[in-house]
């Protein structure tokens, strides 16, 4: 009889991917898959171990298994992911119920890890972080309408405040006919948008012929039979070039919203934060992208009291953002991780930065109330991803909308609407932030 195995994924939708990769060799390998972990005979945590929350998320979750295990309710505990590579033989000796611990160089192998561990072994794995990328399968666990698609593993960039080339290894691109063969496979079971991620999109390619490829690999994804979407994440803006952009620009498929993480606007932060821009290169770079991609929803992330952030440095961010008004900002408490430079650097008192990042989400709020008003008289395609019986509403997914990150679009139909399909809908009003309409059929 086959073991039974179920899998928590937490973090980024790189971990996700990885996730999904780690349930294929399982299933490939005669292990049952559970979307429940009880009644599993081992259960799965694969880990986010960036910040300070994040960490602190993963350990709930190992806890909560720990005491279902002592329950008799679930067999075996393995932690798999960053925290796992971070923190190595810290969390087998600080939580004995964990059964066994694979690191983010060891994911090919969690079929045998498995397998020992459910053999009673105590396994303790740490591959080559900085090994090319391994090809392997999926079983998504995304609606089936879309899927992440990842390009490349680990980072070069070395920000002083990030952690993660040391958990994730260096940048590896992994090979264009690759990532175009996954795509046509996800093409053909179904999905419609495809969401490239890697932790530098903008980067892909320079380890591969030192020259950005990532517009020839969007042209590609563009000519792929049934994808409808491709929304590209996480845009290093000192890599994102004219060609890039004017890929961006000319391919319908792609939509015009971009996820361009700055983190800072101040001079001083973003040089101390080894970030290679400057404040006048980033406010050109949005000027540019506003005029050579008409309607473009930029979003960023942002992260308040970083080392050197005094009340002037926190003031022009703020007026950056009142003059450049971009519709998407998530902003983030400076979380000191050890092992980084900005960890030994001074730095606001965290009751301080959580002021700033307050202030900035009820700054943005008014932003974005703004755009979405905006909206109101426009014609919107819509991704269907639900019903809701609560209001009686159909909820999807604009151009302008994220799946887990942004707000979604409420619409009535006169037809049934088949979740995953594309609907015109006619924004009439806003309600709480999100647009409402109605879907628009011809005759």
């Amino acid at each position: 009889m086959a073991h039974t195995v179920s899998m928590i994924s937490l973090g980024c939708a790189k971990n996700q991917v990885n996730a999904e990769q780690m349930l294929f060799r399982l299933q490939e390998a005669g292990f049952h898959v559970s979307g429940s972990p009880e009644g599993a005979d081992l259960v799965i945590i694969n880990t986010c171990g960036f910040i300070d929350s994040a960490k602190e998320e993963a350990i709930s979750h190992i806890l909560q298994m720990a005491q279902l295990k002592e329950a008799g309710l679930v067999g075996k505990i393995m932690v798999t992911g960053c925290l796992a590579q971070r923190y190595q033989s810290e969390i087998l000796q600080e939580m004995p119920e964990v059964d066994g611990i694979l690191g983010t160089g060891s994911y090919y192998n969690i079929a045998a890890a498995a397998k020992q561990v459910l053999e009673g072994e105590l396994v303790e794995e740490y591959g080559d972080i900085d090994a090319p990328v391994d090809e392997t399968g999926r079983i998504l666990t995304t609606p089936d309408h879309y899927a992440y698609l990842t390009i490349a593993e680990g980072c070069d960039n070395r920000c002083s405040y990030c952690v993660i080339p040391k958990l994730r290894g260096k940048y590896r691109s992994r090979s264009m006919d690759d990532i175009l063969y996954e795509a046509r496979i996800l093409a053909a079971n179904g999905v419609k948008e495809l969401i490239v991620v890697a932790q530098d999109t903008s980067r892909y390619g320079m380890d591969l012929e030192g020259r950005h490829m990532l517009p020839d690999l969007l042209h590609g994804l563009c000519a792929i039979e049934g994808i409808h979407w491709i929304r590209v994440h996480y845009l290093y803006p000192e890599d994102m070039t004219d060609e890039i952009i004017d890929a961006i620009a000319s391919e319908p498929k792609i939509v015009k919203y971009l996820d361009i993480p700055i983190q800072h606007i101040n001079d001083l932060i973003l040089k101390r934060m080894n970030r290679r821009g400057t404040k006048a290169y980033l406010e050109a770079l949005f000027r540019k992208l506003r005029e050579r991609i008409p309607g473009v929803v930029l979003r960023t992330s942002l992260i308040t009291g970083l080392p050197y952030e005094d009340d002037a440095a926190f003031t022009e961010l703020c007026e950056f953002l009142k003059e450049f008004r971009l519709e998407r900002v998530g902003a983030f408490v400076f979380s000191p991780q050890e092992g980084t430079a900005a960890a030994k650097m001074e730095y606001p008192p965290r009751e301080i930065a959580e002021q700033r990042a307050a202030y900035i989400e009820n700054l943005q709020a008014s932003i974005m109330d703004e755009y979405s008003l905006g909206l109101i008289g426009e014609t919107l395609e819509v991704l269907c991803e639900g019903y809701s019986e609560e209001n009686g509403l159909y909820y999807g997914r604009s151009f302008a909308d994220s799946p887990d990150i942004d707000g979604c679009v409420w619409f009535t139909s006169e037809k049934d609407v088949e979740i995953g399909s594309f609907v015109p809908v006619f924004i009439g009003e806003m309600q709480d932030g999100d647009p409402v309409g109605a879907a628009v059929w011809g005759n």
